[in-house]
């Protein structure tokens, strides 16, 4: 391996364990055990909690009145469109799904129109001072100006070539995609999805590749899992429900990659390249230590301006803030009206009736509404069990299929739609329920076991 500076060496390894420090090393603050980022993006909202609501029905207009205007904007160069174009230049479904979102925004925010708008169960959950998108646009900011430290310095780079003999095998993925699991596992599912893809985007991975781990690797956090855990009184029980969990995890992450819908995602780039097999090769003469060394280091070399480095923190920024929390509050407003005033998701949950019975799940004709109701939010069936529940085999099972589940439309999944990962709201429902069918038999299986 050609030796390299002191200088090179320095820019690899300072901006890395700086990303790692701030998005995957949880530190106890206050009695919870958070990652930096989310502490930093806590504090920021704290500090803005009052004006945020507003601010962010501002920032929801400007994307909206911004896409009707491209609208009518033809491009100059399609194949190197400008940054403008880049933030506001969408098809018509989803400059109305923008325009949607911003629509919502006004109501909830000065209280206008139906109260199942604006209500604290629906759009009101989503854009209170410390609701989900008010949330979002601080973390959003944290994430895209610090995101450069994992993305930019050949992080992803050593441990891609590290990993690769891994994940190629078992879940037919690029080794560079295990930082994005770790991420969301240590930290947050929303911050492995913009970090796909930002991966995505910048032709790291395949439509497929991201695809799978957008919808299989953005894992719930261990923190908020003890949340939900707590939520249904069950919190003595958390080693044995987060080992279910992790277990749920790799079985799934084994099987979906290798099924409808994400087997039929193509192998090309966003460009419409075809997928390069060149990190599947060790060159003659290196291992994958030394080859990783040597790709990172090379990485971390062509990357030596912090002026780029700032001005592409600030343009994730930007494009986070304008493209992704307007459909975050457009589809989350959606679904939480559809299961606040709607019988719908007991009507779809009937199917799963019979099925608890077999698996000897008590209660079986109220678990099933709830084995549903996770699409709209990752909190809503633990929330309901709560009260609606009482046998601890039971609200075990709910809790757990609630966390695997992974897709909210609340929250994952609307942030998925939001981005130019190739998923789209029919993908995420016929891999939610796929997800719950495999899941439920292994949930009831150990919490058979437990109780």
């Amino acid at each position: 391996m050609k030796k390299a500076s002191l200088s090179t060496w320095l820019l690899f390894l300072l901006p890395s364990l700086a990303g790692v420090l701030l998005f995957m090393v949880p530190m106890k603050f206050g009695g919870e055990w958070l990652v930096p980022v989310a502490v930093l993006a806590d504090w920021l909202s704290g500090l803005v909690e009052p004006i945020m609501p507003f601010a962010a029905m501002v920032l929801i207009i400007i994307s909206a009145v911004g896409s009707v205007i491209y609208l009518f904007i033809p491009f100059k160069d399609k194949e190197n469109p400008t940054f403008p174009e880049k933030l506001f230049k969408m098809t018509i479904f989803w400059t109305l799904t923008r325009v949607v979102g911003a629509v919502f925004a006004v109501m909830v925010t000065f209280k206008l129109g139906p109260e199942a708008v604006w209500s604290e169960n629906t759009g009101g959950m989503l854009l209170s001072p410390d609701g989900l998108v008010s949330f979002l646009y601080t973390i959003f900011l944290f994430a895209g100006l610090f995101l450069p430290l994992l993305l930019n310095f050949g992080l992803l780079d050593f441990f891609g070539t590290m990993m690769m003999k891994i994940m190629r095998p078992l879940f037919k993925l690029p080794g560079r995609s295990s930082i994005d699991a770790l991420t969301s596992w240590v930290g947050d599912g929303t911050i492995g999805v913009l970090l796909t893809s930002q991966q995505y985007e910048e032709g790291h991975y395949t439509k497929r590749e991201a695809a799978v781990i957008a919808t299989t690797f953005s894992i719930v956090s261990i923190t908020f899992s003890l949340v939900i855990i707590r939520e249904v009184n069950l919190e003595q029980y958390f080693v044995p429900f987060y080992a279910t969990v992790a277990l749920v995890g790799v079985v799934l992450g084994l099987i979906m990659p290798r099924i409808y819908p994400l087997s039929r995602k193509p192998d090309e780039h966003i460009d419409g390249s075809p997928q390069d097999d060149s990190e599947k090769k060790i060159p003659e003469g290196y291992n994958v230590v030394t080859h990783g060394l040597k790709s990172a280091l090379e990485t971390a070399d062509k990357n030596r301006s912090l002026g780029k480095m700032a001005g592409d923190g600030f343009r994730n920024v930007l494009d986070m803030w304008l493209g992704v929390a307007p459909i975050v509050m457009a589809f989350g407003t959606i679904a939480t009206m559809l299961a606040e005033y709607t019988s719908l998701f007991t009507i779809l949950g009937k199917p799963f009736v019979p099925l608890l019975n077999v698996l000897g799940i008590p209660e079986a004709a109220e678990a099933g509404s709830l084995m549903i109701v996770g699409i709209t939010d990752m909190f809503l069936p633990a929330l309901l069990a709560n009260g609606l529940l009482t046998e601890p085999i039971t609200l075990f099972t709910v809790a757990t299929i609630s966390v695997v589940q992974l897709i909210y439309l609340s929250e994952v999944g609307g942030l998925i739609l939001g981005t130019k990962i190739p998923v789209n709201l029919w993908d995420l429902i016929v891999i939610f329920l796929i997800r719950t069918l495999i899941a439920l038999p292994i949930v009831a299986g150990v919490a058979h076991l437990i109780f």
